[in-house]
């Protein structure tokens, strides 16, 4: 019988901590061992699963962790730090979404890299992985095709062009030997002008409550190639994770993306 990956959470009371939990009670594979919120939380000391009063209880810190194979971390900088230091001290895979880290943080977390293994993504869509491989494909096939990368979200975002769609734009800027930040256009209005060569475009919606969808175009002469990806499932993103914490745990020390965990076809 397979073990159990023994599983820690770091933002269990986050929206994203809240949704992995929910998708723990029908998954075999692992095994919660240990809860993380910030400190002074109404949830610290309470059980993680609501009307168990004898189960797991939330802890504001991981001194009375017990043994972990991998931790998820969906928290802040801070916590994230605290999470890596226990990865660190004690050989524990991590996986984590947490974003708006400083470059002190991300040397930090690539130095660890040689430690542990590590996986980071800004969105954990299985779909999303798949998707920025193709478009990293079609770029780098149809490299003088025009690209344009259309996203929509509820009105609710706060940033635009989403996290996702600078990814992609990465991913194609990489896959045709320049970076975004010599090709990208984020804004058209007025009087533009003829399209640039080579540029990538881009372009918001906002309303409603869109989880998130995400289309690159690559547009030829008399054709046009597509590839769409649509989100109607928050839960797509904890699911990701879980799958990710899964392949990651017993894997040897680097920084590893969510590109690897899926099979590549023969």
């Amino acid at each position: 019988m397979t073990r159990l990956v023994r599983l820690a959470i770091s933002g269990a009371s986050g929206r994203m901590g809240r949704a992995l939990l929910s998708l723990l009670g029908e998954d075999s594979r692992f095994e919660l061992v240990h809860a993380v919120v910030a400190p002074g939380s109404a949830h610290d000391g309470q059980p993680v699963f609501a009307g168990d009063a004898g189960s797991l209880r939330c802890a504001h810190d991981w001194t009375h962790a017990p043994a972990v194979d991998v931790i998820i971390d969906f928290s802040g900088p801070a916590a994230l730090a605290m999470a890596l230091d226990h990865c660190l001290a004690h050989g524990t895979a991590l996986v984590s979404g947490t974003t708006g880290i400083d470059a002190a943080q991300e040397a930090r977390l690539a130095e660890a890299g040689k430690s542990i293994a590590i996986l980071r993504a800004a969105n954990f869509s299985l779909g999303v992985a798949v998707l920025t491989r193709l478009l990293r494909e079609a770029s780098t096939g149809l490299p003088d095709w025009d690209l344009e990368i259309v996203e929509a979200h509820h009105g609710r975002k706060q940033d635009a062009p989403s996290g996702t769609a600078l990814a992609l734009g990465h991913a194609a800027a990489a896959a045709r030997r320049t970076t975004l930040e010599a090709s990208a256009v984020y804004s058209r209005e007025g009087l533009t002008g003829e399209r640039t060569g080579g540029c990538i475009g881009f372009a918001v919606v906002r309303g409603g409550d869109i989880v998130g969808e995400h289309t690159a175009m690559l547009i030829g002469q008399g054709e046009r190639l597509e590839l769409v990806h649509r989100a109607t499932d928050r839960s797509i993103f904890a699911r990701g994770a879980l799958q990710a914490a899964h392949w990651l745990a017993g894997r040897d020390p680097g920084l590893w993306q969510l590109d690897d965990t899926i099979a590549t076809a023969r």
